[in-house]
């Protein structure tokens, strides 16, 4: 280690977990001495993490390894079966049928099935960028898992992945974090887009209630473009194909999950660009979210759950080296994307 990094300070049983905290100066590149240090670490059966505090060097040596926990593909394969059903019953229950009756609700299948298979193919989209720009960092992650919910407007809450260890560079966390997002609008968009064009404009219902989906930026923008108005207006309003309203939905997620904060994908684009002032972001957020509850209660849910999974926010193991100016566009152009994404009023109810 001698010729890697100067120590100056030792200082052990710090707090549960580390086992050795060492302050000094680098004396090659952070991303060098990662590399070189790391393996010899972890054969040791420790982890090691690096960071810079007040303008000084620190390596921590964790007493924890990645955990090995195996894959359940039974558990993915059961709860997606059980996500696509409960989707299927849900679209078919409270899109198509106003007055239930067996035949009616046969008769709705059809269209639940085209949303269904439609926002199914964008979550696992989404699911499957993280899982596969993870694998080629060398991080171990899960399964992509479904997660079944009846009872809500989609049917489903969305998709899981689990990361089993830590993203070792800033750069990792970045692109890991950016996959699943961009990911899933490569697919979200061309299924809205075809959506759009095989929905009407129609007069808005007089006399009775609905709800009437928000409108993000680039929603509202591609409705114009499609129709020639911005919707809704002078009572009119688009009436949504399956694959629009799937389509919809997927921007939705992707606008939620780029949330610059916790441990959404936005935050942990947020921590890979800003480092720990990442932190200073996370409360911003947080109080943006509890102002927006005012117009949609939901936010205040998401301002809690922000708050609560956001302590302690994760950061690489190598957390020294910044990105690079190509890296950091990237990041700021997710920030751009969840600008035009998210939907500040997702769901509207007319009595």
């Amino acid at each position: 280690m001698e010729d890697v990094f100067s120590i100056e300070d030792v200082t052990s049983g710090l707090m549960p977990g580390k086992a050795l905290r060492l302050l000094g100066r680098l004396l090659v590149p952070a991303r060098q001495a990662y590399e070189r240090l790391a393996p010899t670490v972890a054969r040791a059966g420790y982890t090691l993490m690096m960071r810079r505090e007040e303008g000084r060097d620190v390596l921590v040596i964790l007493n924890w390894l990645p955990s090995a926990t195996p894959d359940r593909p039974a558990l993915a394969l059961v709860l997606g079966l059980l996500t696509v059903l409960s989707m299927l019953v849900t679209y078919s229950l409270n899109y198509t049928v106003s007055a239930f009756t067996w035949q009616a609700f046969l008769g709705g299948l059809g269209e639940g099935l085209q949303f269904t298979l439609a926002l199914v193919t964008i979550l696992v989209s989404h699911e499957m960028g993280h899982y596969i720009v993870a694998r080629r960092f060398g991080l171990a992650v899960s399964l992509p898992y479904l997660i079944p919910f009846p009872l809500t407007p989609f049917g489903t809450m969305g998709a899981i992945i689990r990361m089993k260890g830590i993203p070792a560079s800033r750069r990792a966390m970045l692109y890991t974090g950016a996959a699943g997002p961009i990911a899933g609008l490569i697919v979200c968009l061309p299924i809205l887009i075809v959506g759009l064009m095989l929905s009407q404009v129609q007069p808005l219902p007089q006399g009775g209630s609905y709800v009437i989906e928000g409108n993000s930026l680039l929603y509202a923008l591609l409705k114009y473009l499609i129709h020639g108005q911005w919707l809704p207006s002078n009572s009119h309003d688009l009436f949504m194909h399956p694959l629009a309203f799937a389509g919809w939905a997927g921007l939705l997620v992707t606008g939620l999950n780029l949330i610059p904060a916790g441990q959404l994908d936005g935050g942990h684009v947020a921590r890979a660009w800003l480092g720990q002032k990442a932190g200073y972001l996370n409360w911003v957020v947080v109080g943006t979210l509890i102002v927006l509850g005012f117009v949609w209660p939901g936010w205040i849910i998401w301002a809690a759950l922000t708050l609560l999974l956001g302590r302690g926010l994760q950061e690489p193991l190598e957390s020294i080296t910044p990105l690079s100016r190509r890296e950091a566009a990237l990041a700021v152009a997710l920030l751009c994307l969840f600008v035009v994404t998210i939907t500040p009023v997702p769901l509207r109810y007319i009595p």
